[in-house]
């Protein structure tokens, strides 16, 4: 998603997000950072300790180094991007900021949780190196690192004040979320999210999937009035996919401006990445016709038309209105085949089962650890730890995987590849072979370019992607900071070895 702003902020106040600790807040309380209202200036309001500031102001450092403080949050997952507010903080804002996450795994205990936070056997990754901050301002910034995260370690160089912080991104629940008989599979805390949206005027239609009604007509979504043909619509992504055998529509609050009727479709993308682009080329099927709704009501529709699995929904509104929440509950879905994939590979002898992680990732270690770590309960777990196994690695190990990858475009190219993973990287770069010579040419030419400069091959996951889309990609990359690329590569490893495993589970 190109606007992250969309995504819900996972470190929210009223999704449980918690500001454990700070080495300073003297000035402005740390709990002000996570408030769900924007900041406020009130002119002469003053304090026994100074200016009244709605946010987290440290003192004047007179020493070296830097504030920070440690957040939960309130949804564990994977952050797409960050909003830091200075607004209102002009003179006495910090200069950069930094940010670090690491994944404790379920929730401890306060006393125990803020041990493990302040230990030094925890591991903090880099999300955001320092980085430059503007005084009084919404600064944005969009987030590679695909690891899931629980805590952040959010640090501010040397002092000042920020008003508010905002993590956008989606949440990535624990594994025992598919062991339930039903679950909302659209909900926030379950992973849903918004694709795009036909209009969101009044409201973000992100409010569609927070827990919880409703608190006000602001909390919803609601598009501006429609004075021509057409109705409004919103696609979701499922955070588990699954069979929807009901759903409900709540108005809350909207009373002279609720839609006159709502339908829904539902579509199975596979693996198939969704954005703006291709969101209207799913292969869509009804699940509930058009329906009357009422103002100011729950709906709940229990007669649908069974699609079997998806991965997405439209909702549509006719003509156009707001709906405060949607909920589309059903079972988690496993394919079968797959469930026994894993347990076949959860048996495999120790070695057998090395080869084929080597096949999805090509780091050693990575390799180890994985099957070291076996069994797993299901398929979410593997992907979440294979994805924070690979968060914890080095630059080693890196590139050490990134030597199992031929050039894109050079099929011929020596790596270290097995014919299992050979053929992986052939179907994967499948739209290069499509090229003509213009395109292989220079593809051929940047990539010499690239490893010239970085010193290993260009990583992107080609899946899905033409030769162009490659091609322009690799020549946006070429100017990059080497520790800027790096770490653009190890999240695009990241992408590759997660669709290698799912191919695993297939074979």
């Amino acid at each position: 998603m190109k606007d992250f702003t969309q995504l819900a902020d996972l470190a929210a106040e009223r999704l449980g997000g918690r500001v454990l600790d700070a080495n300073d807040d003297f000035f402005a309380p740390k709990e002000n950072l996570l408030k769900e209202p924007n900041p406020v200036f009130i002119e002469g309001k003053y304090t026994a300790r100074g200016k009244w500031m709605d946010g987290w102001e440290s003192r004047r450092r007179r020493t070296p180094g830097h504030d920070w403080c440690i957040l939960r949050l309130g949804l564990p997952g994977i952050i797409r991007g960050v909003t830091v507010d200075t607004s209102f903080f002009t003179g006495n804002y910090p200069e950069k900021f930094s940010l670090e996450g690491c994944d404790l795994g379920e929730r401890h205990p306060y006393k125990s949780e803020k041990s493990r936070l302040h230990s030094e056997k925890t591991k903090w990754n880099q999300i955001f190196p320092e980085t430059e901050l503007r005084a009084d301002s919404r600064n944005l910034f969009a987030a590679e690192n695909g690891s899931r995260f629980t805590h952040l370690r959010f640090k501010i160089y040397p002092d000042g004040g920020v008003a508010r912080l905002r993590v956008h991104g989606e949440a990535v629940p624990g594994p025992g979320l598919l062991s339930r008989a039903e679950i909302n599979l659209v909900a926030v805390e379950n992973g849903g999210s918004v694709v795009v949206s036909s209009d969101q005027f009044y409201g973000a239609p992100r409010n569609l999937l927070m827990p919880y009604r409703a608190k006000n007509m602001g909390d919803g979504w609601e598009t501006k009035r429609r004075r021509g043909p057409g109705h409004d619509w919103v696609v979701l992504k499922l955070g588990v996919p699954g069979a929807i055998h009901r759903i409900e529509v709540d108005t809350a609050h909207f009373k002279g401006n609720f839609p006159d009727s709502c339908a829904l479709q539902a579509a199975a993308a596979g693996n198939s990445a969704v954005d703006t682009r291709n969101a209207s080329s799913l292969p869509w099927e009804e699940v509930l016709p058009n329906s009357k709704l009422r103002a100011n009501h729950r709906h709940v529709f229990r007669k649908l038309q069974h699609t079997g699995v998806a991965t997405h929904a439209r909702f549509q509104i006719f003509p156009d209105g707001g709906v405060s929440r949607l909920r589309l509950f059903g079972s988690p879905h496993v394919p079968a085949d797959r469930s026994k994939s894993l347990a076949r590979f959860n048996a495999l002898p120790r070695q057998r089962a090395l080869r084929a992680l080597l096949d999805s990732c090509g780091s050693r270690k990575w390799g180890q650890q994985m099957a070291e770590r076996r069994p797993f309960d299901n398929e979410s777990q593997l992907f979440e730890i294979a994805s924070k196994t690979w968060s914890d690695l080095d630059r080693g190990d890196w590139l050490e995987a990134f030597q199992h990858h031929p050039p894109i475009g050079e099929n011929r190219a020596k790596a270290r590849q097995s014919a299992t993973a050979s053929h992986w990287s052939t179907t994967e770069q499948s739209s290069t072979q499509k090229a003509g010579p213009r395109v292989l040419e220079a593809l051929a030419e940047q990539n010499r370019a690239y490893a010239e400069k970085f010193g290993y091959v260009f990583l992107i996951c080609a899946t899905g992607k033409s030769s162009e889309d490659i091609l322009n990609a690799l020549r946006q990359r070429l100017p990059n900071d080497p520790d800027i690329e790096l770490r653009i590569a190890v999240e695009e490893q990241r992408k590759i070895t997660r669709l290698r495993l799912e191919k695993l589970l297939e074979l």
